[in-house]
């Protein structure tokens, strides 16, 4: 298990500024999220670190190895993708046991060790679906396919670009169980990439929020959840209300109504507000709103 920290990353496509100088570190046998829309780069920062791309500034360390200038092969690391990348022409024991006939091991060796990967997987009949080609196989059991080709090489740290994306919700919801309960057995480093909030919420020991190549917070998946930091983090996360409010000490003002409130802010604010941070009091004929939890 060894942590990885990156160290004023930064990476431009022509005029697209994709990482703007990031610092970050994940925890070693963690499970990190990167979460955020479509273009953030939070695509780019899994593809640098795995040395797909090479970043225009800054440093990638594996624990205190600097890998910034090593080819993917030397990194140690292994990536799950989007789309599987599993070779059709092969069965599932050959595209499993690529990794490990690249390092020319022993053929009883390769056999026990792709074997025992499908079973960490919980692919089921291990030996008989082996032989079975990837395009005879369902799409999540060709996720787990794929989860075992990347964990058989025994990585210094997992990478996972948006793994559940193509599969149908009820087949993602239980898999991103399965991944979130291999990766406490194993312990391994993970680095999870996926623009679904529920997902990074439910799975991630840590999350890290992207905008515009930006890191906009970071943070255990509660502390993101419940105390965003900006309106984007807040609205970006859960299903929110946006109100204009006037915040005054010990008041919030949100059109005719006055609630306790007890932040810093004071002035013209933006009331972030979800269903759960509402109570209603049931005296009042109208059932007015009389406390409210979270303001940003």
């Amino acid at each position: 298990m060894i942590p990885v920290r990156i160290e004023a990353v930064a990476k431009r496509f022509g005029s697209v500024e994709a990482l703007r100088g990031l610092t970050l570190e994940f925890g070693a046998g963690k499970l990190t999220a990167i979460l955020g829309p479509s273009g953030c780069g939070k695509t780019t920062l899994l593809r640098a670190i795995a040395g797909f791309v090479a970043v225009d500034a800054g440093r990638i360390l594996f624990a205190r190895d600097d890998v910034t200038a090593l080819p993917p092969q030397a990194r140690g690391t292994a990536m799950v993708f989007q789309n599987y990348a599993l070779w059709p022409h092969m069965t599932v024991f050959d595209n499993v046991a690529y990794g490990l006939r690249r390092k020319r091991l022993p053929s009883e060796d390769i056999r026990r060790r792709v074997l025992a990967a499908l079973d960490l997987v919980e692919i089921g009949d291990a030996a008989g679906i082996a032989q079975r080609k990837p395009g005879a196989l369902s799409g999540g059991q060709q996720q787990r396919v794929a989860l075992a080709r990347a964990l058989v090489v025994e990585p210094r740290v997992l990478l996972l670009d948006e793994p559940l994306s193509n599969l149908d919700a009820k087949v993602r919801q239980r898999l991103r169980v399965e991944v979130r309960r291999l990766q406490r057995r194993i312990g391994t480093t993970m680095i999870y990439v996926t623009h679904d909030q529920e997902e990074a919420l439910a799975i991630a020991d840590r999350v890290v929020l992207m905008h515009a190549g930006d890191v906009v917070q970071e943070g255990s998946p509660e502390e993101i959840y419940l105390e965003p930091t900006s309106a984007f983090a807040a609205d970006f996360l859960g299903v929110s209300n946006r109100l204009d409010a006037i915040a005054e000490a010990g008041l919030l003002r949100v059109g005719d109504q006055e609630l306790p409130y007890e932040g810093p802010l004071r002035g013209s604010v933006l009331a972030i507000v979800r269903s759960s941070d509402l109570s209603l009091d049931a005296a009042p004929e109208h059932g007015a709103v009389t406390a409210l939890k979270g303001v940003s």
